[in-house]
This record gives structure tokens, sequence and C-alpha cells, in this order.
């Protein structure tokens, strides 16, 4: 593996490099496209001077709303190689919660595909720090397409500036911002982390390195690239093995195995359900025919390798990881068999503890919150946007908290166990419980509202709500659903709703979530279910 130095860990420098080495080794396979080393450095030096012609260079905040596809590369990079700052937003972003992102993240400039241009335009004249619009169609955009808005609206082909000339390469630093990514809030909102340009690299290099990816690898991914886990833990990875990416639009079981044979992978991420999904396909005869060799999978479940080596023939790695961090631990080929449903050991990339409420290190085998020191430079978030107190927070005596609750073995392979904070993990994502409640606490008819996770079919959870009325109102659970459906992302909207009368608090008036959790699972057969009655919410 070709390594560089911190200060060379930059998205210019390594494409620019990889341009001059190996200019026709293929880089990214997208449908019927193939793009190589060479491409992929001029295409996002086009983009950049595209965006540098407008006058977007940088510092400035750079949203983007994109369905997977390499333009969304092109233009995340082609911003980096300026020292713009890029903001990939959750396409499923709508409402109160899209509006949020755009705003919190001081956006000046939105690059949006047109399949989500209806949602932005509602929100748009609202968001008088955003200056300038790009959509992403075929054919003529204009003001009137996002709401009247008074900033310019441009075709985003018009970002592919024919310029190929790299911009300089000594402008960016390799601690300079490059991403802001919003990971799920807790007790609060959601906090946009900001990512140096090191982040990214030091991620491909521990993945590329500790799995052994070759430059004859193909490493595949559905995953959405507005995700760290496609961008750093594939895209990244490739890019440090000097392998190919093949890129789909999103995960479908019925073309997942059909795509892996296509693009000739060698390796691909699982997130969540989608590893029971594949394992729960139809045996086929061909489920050989592959060259799938080795597969990331989160979260690790200790039958996993035996099941994936016996049916398909890969072997399994996993990690435990964050957006405001790097591969923390890494499970990998090689590992002992009875570690498996672990998230590996930390292969000198971190230093961990397990802590208890009060900061005490608890022994090997006790469960408490994981808390890390990086061993590499370069390879932590800088903080949360315009976010100081969290920013402090997050941090105690140097070490991250992460929220997150497992133990160390005495071999010092970690466990994960739960989440500390209030998150809610269904379909891969993590969902905010509190920003649940606060847009649910907004209907008129609400007196208060309690999100916990209620286990699913697919080992994941689903989203249930307790509901308090106002004295006197009427409200149904459908109307609850739709009230939600119109104003969080299709993942937040709750699948089970329950009305009650008082939710259970503490002396000091905490809710006693555990209770909600307690009943739910208690009472899952006779929750109101919206699957059950045939409410289907858009994405």
């Amino acid at each position: 593996m070709h390594d560089y130095v911190l200060e060379d860990r930059t998205i210019g420098r390594v494409l620019a490099d990889k341009a001059d080495r190996i200019p026709q080794r293929p880089f990214l396979l997208w449908c019927d496209e193939r793009y190589t080393y060479a491409d992929a450095d001029r295409m996002t030096s086009r983009y950049a001077n595209g965006f540098a012609a407008r006058g977007i260079g940088r510092g400035d905040h750079v949203a983007i709303l994109m369905a997977n596809c390499p333009e969304f590369l092109w233009v995340l990079w082609g911003l980096g190689r300026l020292g713009a700052v890029a903001v990939p937003v959750n396409t499923a972003a709508r409402g109160d919660m899209l509006r949020y992102f755009l705003e919190q993240s001081d956006a000046s400039c939105v690059v949006v595909d047109d399949a989500w241009l209806e949602r932005v335009a509602t929100e748009a004249p609202r968001l008088p720090k955003v200056r300038r619009w790009f959509v992403r169609r075929d054919g003529p955009v204009s003001s009137a397409d996002l709401g009247g808005t008074s900033a310019p609206v441009e075709p985003a082909s018009a970002l592919d500036s024919g310029d190929a000339t790299r911009p300089p390469l000594d402008r960016v630093r390799h601690d300079d911002v490059q991403t802001i990514l919003y990971t799920s809030g807790t007790t609060g909102p959601s906090k946009g982390v900001m990512c140096p340009q090191s982040q990214g690299h030091a991620v491909g290099r521990a993945i590329a390195g500790e799995y052994g990816y070759r430059s004859d690898d193909v490493l595949y991914t559905c995953l959405p690239l507005f995700h760290a886990n496609a961008m750093w833990y594939s895209c990244y990875a490739a890019l440090w093995a000097e392998a190919a990416i093949a890129l789909a639009p999103r995960f479908s079981a019925s073309t997942f195995w059909s795509d892996i044979r296509t693009f000739g992978a060698t390796q691909f991420n699982a997130l969540g359900a989608m590893n029971n999904i594949i394992l729960q396909l139809p045996p086929s005869p061909a489920e050989r025919d592959h060259r799938v060799r080795l597969a990331l999978v989160v979260p690790m479940h200790p039958d996993f390798p035996r099941i994936f080596r016996e049916r398909y023939g890969i072997a399994l790695t996993s990690v435990f990881a964050m957006s405001e961090n790097y591969a923390v631990t890494s499970y990998v080929p090689g590992d002992r068999e009875d570690k498996a449903g672990s998230a590996g050991s930390p292969r000198d990339a971190s230093l961990l503890r397990v802590v208890d409420d009060d900061h005490r290190d608890l022994p090997a085998g006790e469960v408490g919150e994981i808390l890390l020191k990086p061993l590499q430079p370069g390879s932590m978030m800088k903080g949360y946007h315009a976010m100081p107190e969290a920013t402090a927070k997050a941090f105690v005596d140097g070490w991250f908290c992460t929220g997150d609750r497992g133990r160390v073995d005495a071999d010092g392979y970690l466990w994960f166990v739960d989440r500390k904070k209030e998150a809610i993990r269904r379909r891969g994502e993590n969902v905010s419980a509190y920003e649940v409640e606060l847009i649910l606490s907004r209907h008129p008819a609400v007196h208060e509202v309690a999100a916990v996770p209620v286990s699913s079919e697919m080992s994941e959870d689903e989203v249930m709500v307790y509901v308090v009325r106002k004295p006197g109102e009427t409200l149904s659970e459908a109307e609850v659903v739709r009230f939600a459906a119109e104003r969080m992302s299709y993942f937040m909207v709750p699948r089970f709703v329950r009305f009650i009368d008082a939710l259970p608090k503490t002396a000091t008036e905490k809710i006693e979530k555990y209770k909600l959790k307690q009943d739910a699972q208690a009472n899952r057969d006779q929750l109101w279910d919206r699957e059950r009655e045939g409410i289907v919410v858009a994405r």
C-alpha cells in the first residue's frame, strides 16, 4: 500500500498522486460507466473550478442533497480541493429536519437532485444564508423551482466547467475541515461533526491495510454516500488500496447478487437489517458464483462468520466506529471465531477505557461507557459545528466519550452492548428520540410525547411513541403518523403509537423510558401498528 505522510492526506494531493502514478487504473464503476484514477482527478478538478468560478471557495459551506452517483463524488471532492466544506445531507430529510440541517450547517450554497426539489422548494424562502442553488436535472431550472428564491439558480451541470487545471495543492491543509456529517441527536438536536481532510484518509488507510485490500479488488457499496460508511469505509478504502469502487444506487435484495457478479466485486459492506435480508434470501445454485472474499458487517452476530463462510464462501470483518472518529476496533480475517460478535480489538489505533457513570475504570468483562483516545493523528473530528458546549462535553481529560456501552474482554476485544444515549437504530439509521419528540410535540393536540425503541422482526429497532393528549383533544394514531410523515425523514416516522394518560417520571420530572420500553415489549402484539393498518410512508 502506498502511504502518505499526514501533511499529504488531503483529497487533492492524494488524487493528484494517484493520477500521476496509476492514471489508467479503474477507480469508479457505475452502471455502464467506468472512470479511471486520472478521470477522478480530472473530474474533481473541473468541479472545483466550476465552484470557484461562481465565487465558492475556501471555508464556504455547501450542502449536498444527492443520490448515489459519480457526480456526488465530483461535487464532494471538488469542494475538498478548494478547501470548501461539504455538508452531505440525508436524502430522507424533509420539513423541519431539512431546514435545520441547512440552517445549522451555515450552508451558503446547496446542490440538490431534482427528485428532492419539491421538498427543498418549500424551505428555500426561509433560508436567507443560502446565496446560490444548483439543481441536478435534465432541462432548464429557475428560481420558480425553488419557491421564488432571490438567490441564483443554475443546473448542476454548469459546475462541470471543462477546465481540468488542478487547483493549487498547497492551499488546503490536512487539518482543514472537509465535511460536516450530521449524527443523531440524543438529548439535544443533531450535531454537525466537523471532519478534517485527514479523517477519511485515516479510515481508508486502516481498513485497506488491516483487511488486506489489494489493487485488483473491487469494493462494492449500495449504501448512501452521505453516510460515513460508504464514503470512508468503501470509497476511501478503495482509494488507499488503489482498487476500484463499484457504486450502486441503493440496496435491493432482488438485484444484490446480480450486481455483485456484474461488477466482479470482491468485497462489500453491509449494515444492520441488510445482513439478515441477505441471509434470508432463498437458496440458489448461483450463490457461490461470485468473486467476493470479504464483507464488512455491522453489527456482527456471533453466528455470522460461520453462516457466511459455509453458505457464500465469504470471510467477515467488522468495526466499532462513529462519524466522530475512525475504525476504533477491527475484527479482521484470521481473528478467532470465538470472538465473532465482538467489534474486534484496537490494532494500535486507539486506547480504550470502559468506565462507570463516575468515569471510574471498570475491570475486564464489566459493562460501562466506552471511552477512546486515538493513537493516530488526524483521525478524529475537530468538534461539533457551532456547538462548543457539546464539543467540550464530549471530551473528558482528552478522552472521547462515545455515549455507547460495552465491555472489553481479557484479550482486549470490544463487545458492544447498547447505546447509553437515546438513539434508536432503524434500518441502518440512527433515529434521535429527542427529535421525534420535538416534532410531534408541535401538534396542537399533543401535551407530551416520548419515543422509545421496540425490537423489530429484522433484529433492529422500530420507533414507538407514547402520546399524552391535551385535555379535551381528540387525536388518532393515524393522525400522529400523518403529522410525522409530513415533517420528518421517513425512517423516523413511528410505526407504533400508544396513547397514555401520563408519562412515568422520576421525582425530578425525568421520563422513565425504561418503563415504557418494558411496556412496549410486553404488549408488542397488542400495539397499534401502522404497517398492520396498511399505512405506507413515502420515502
